[in-house]
């Protein structure tokens, strides 16, 4: 009974990250301070601004396959072929979201206004950057430990 309510909690907090990261993704593009000057169209229009959208597919992409994972977990499906691949899939997600991010880094590094000083926006990166590769190593690691258990338990139903 606490292992289900304690799950169903984690799939809302998916849930509630996913609605907070929405409402960010419409709402700080508005706060931009050039974005005054401009019509709906051209704010969200803003390649930068594209590209953040784009690169937000992958996160959602991680927190579904998180919640199908919990799922899988409330299910006691834990030991299957599909929690390992909804691991892989969030390894990846984050690995793609890791060089996206410092891909945009970069670019702000690089070809930003002159006048603009880029030490918080490279300071953001650097932190989400590192967060990725700490989720990335996380996922890596579990999917090779519920691999070698799938296995095992493969080898234990082909004895039996």
């Amino acid at each position: 009974m606490v292992k289900g309510v304690s799950i169903i909690f984690l799939q809302a907090v998916i849930i509630l990250i996913s609605l907070v990261t929405v409402a960010l993704l419409i709402w700080l593009p508005l706060t931009e301070g050039r974005a005054a000057n401009l019509s709906l169209f051209h704010i969200y229009s803003d390649p930068f601004v594209l590209y953040s959208y784009t690169g937000s597919i992958a996160f959602f992409i991680a927190l579904y396959k998180a919640f199908k994972l919990l799922g899988y977990v409330r299910q006691n499906k834990v030991v299957t072929t599909e929690s390992v691949k909804a691991l892989r899939s969030i390894k990846y997600c984050a690995v793609l979201i890791g060089i996206l991010i410092v891909l945009a880094g970069m670019y702000i590094r690089f070809f930003h206004n002159k006048e603009d000083d880029p030490a918080g926006f490279l300071a953001i990166c650097t932190v989400a950057a590192f967060a990725s590769v700490v989720v990335a190593a996380a996922a890596a690691l579990f999917e090779k430990v519920l691999q070698n258990a799938v296995d095992m338990k493969s080898e234990n139903d082909l004895t039996i």
